[in-house]
């Protein structure tokens, strides 16, 4: 661990010396695949030949060589071979998304990024006693694809699971078995009963989901403190979603000056921040993982071909969508993740939100992050909880103008829903100056209605959505109704 720590700060102190090797080997690694040839690799010399010759793409534009390596075809997209798929449903669309894990992307990304999480996090905390029990991760299911009886697919952390050296099996809970069960409730049942006995020292999983295994646990336990069943707990590994709204909900639960929460950028595409600092959620981006990263900066996302800077050319505190190119044949591709960097000595990083996931109806530019930031300071004003929340527009009539509906499960509810809007308006008119302009005097913007869920909401409507699971999450912002309606529309046939 403590050569790697070494690794890190080298490539903090080079990062763009790094940055370029890893493009040159990508490129090599990549010239005579069907791809590389289309794309005239082996004359690449330099990272303006590569962006001239290289098109930018979403998934829609890798997919159909992606679907020709599901039904088994090679040497497509990557050199080596390539049979397993995560599945990706993300926040964005209905539709599955199947990236391809290549055996470089798993060693060289995704194990590496479990393992400098630890690294990472012992260096910070040398006295842990994080090995003395056992670590549970709360992930997904794999299957195999249907379509070929030669590559499969599944969650990608139910795939690095199955991927795992023997000997970590002693080190995690619950068995194998269990960890890989498809059907999610039967799955949370038999985890929380297999793991309740053991010595747990640290979590990893999202922060919705682990939450839920965490309130089952305590039931069966009959208490409300989390280290009457775990004494030893002292770490959360967390990624997926912000943190932030649960926060409060894990510091009740686990009431200890001594428990720690470790932030994480991963996703099935590849594993890119990791929070190195104890007093900081700052993501460091994580340089020497096999990925090549460029960024688009987010107000010119919308054109057909928008400047695109790589590491060496961004500016702290500005948005920007990222682009990345892997160890896994994903050529310049747009993720749909928006970050904004902190610091550039070293790069580090916080997700601003997500490319599809904003309110933009009438000109406010609403983002995940202020959003977040906003129920913060919401909270914190009213003595209010949130369990989870997600927001849309309300269109604007003939006689009334427009506004945004926000359907919150609270674990706390505030004792007046009207202060806690009118904080949280004054909370994202702080932080965001277009939000501010379109609610002046309330001619474009009228004051946000608040509504609250009964407890148990988001989780059956994603159940009936089919999203139970930890790589599932409750989308927190839309550009239309689409998630408000469905969870009233829900709501309304409980009730009737």
């Amino acid at each position: 661990m403590k050569q790697r720590v070494h690794q890190i700060e080298l490539f903090i102190k080079y990062p763009h010396d790094v940055q370029m090797d890893w493009f040159k080997r990508l490129i090599v690694s990549a010239k005579d695949t069907e791809f590389g040839k289309l794309h005239d690799f082996k004359n690449i010399k330099n990272y303006e030949q590569f962006i001239r010759q290289v098109p930018t793409r979403d998934y829609e534009g890798l997919k159909p060589y992606i679907d020709r390596m599901m039904m088994g075809e090679q040497n497509i997209l990557w050199g080596s071979e390539v049979r397993w798929f995560a599945k990706s449903s993300g926040t964005t669309s209905d539709k599955s998304k199947f990236i391809p894990l290549s055996q470089e992307s798993m060693e060289e990304c995704h194990f590496k990024g479990g393992k400098d999480m630890l690294a990472i996090y012992c260096n910070n905390y040398p006295e842990t006693r994080i090995f003395s029990g056992k670590g549970l991760t709360l992930g997904g299911s794999h299957q195999i694809n249907v379509k070929s009886g030669n590559t499969w697919f599944g969650d990608l952390s139910a795939i690095i699971m199955e991927h795992l050296p023997v000997w970590v099996e002693y080190m995690r809970t619950p068995d194998l078995n269990i960890a890989l069960m498809s059907e999610w409730e039967s799955k949370l049942e038999r985890i929380a009963h297999h793991t309740i006995d053991e010595d747990v020292t640290n979590l990893a999983g999202v922060p919705s989901w682990m939450l839920i295994l965490i309130q089952r646990i305590l039931e069966i336990k009959g208490t409300d403190n989390l280290l009457d069943v775990w004494p030893n707990l002292e770490l959360f590994m967390h990624g997926g979603v912000s943190f932030t709204p649960y926060l409060d909900q894990y510091k009740k639960l686990i009431p200890s000056d001594q428990m720690h929460y470790l932030e994480t950028y991963n996703a099935s595409e590849g594993f890119f921040g990791i929070q190195d600092q104890s007093d900081s959620s700052e993501m460091l981006l994580m340089l020497d993982y096999g990925i090549f990263y460029e960024f688009i900066p987010a107000e010119f996302s919308h054109l057909e071909n928008p400047p695109v800077v790589w590491l060496q050319d961004v500016e702290k505190d500005v948005n920007y969508v990222m682009l990345i190119t892997t160890n896994a044949g994903m050529w310049r591709y747009q993720i749909g993740d928006v970050i904004r960097f902190t610091s550039i000595h070293p790069y580090r990083i916080k997700i601003s939100g997500r490319t599809r996931h904003y309110i933009n109806t009438f000109g406010e530019e609403l983002i995940v992050d202020n959003a977040d930031k906003a129920l913060a300071v919401a909270c914190e004003k009213t003595g209010a909880i949130i369990r989870e929340y997600t927001a849309g527009p309300v269109f604007m009539e003939s006689d009334t103008n427009g506004g945004h509906e926000w359907l919150i499960e609270f674990e706390k509810k505030p004792e007046s829903l009207g202060y806690f809007g009118e904080m949280l308006d004054n909370a994202l008119k702080t932080l965001n100056s277009d939000y501010e302009a379109k609610r002046y005097k309330n001619l474009t913007l009228r004051m946000p209605i608040i509504r609250s869920m009964e407890t148990g909401t988001f989780y059956n409507w994603m159940k009936n959505r089919g999203k139970l699971g930890g790589q599932n999450k409750v989308p927190r912002l839309a550009n239309d109704r689409k998630y408000l309606e469905e969870i009233l529309e829900m709501i309304e046939v409980l009730t009737d």
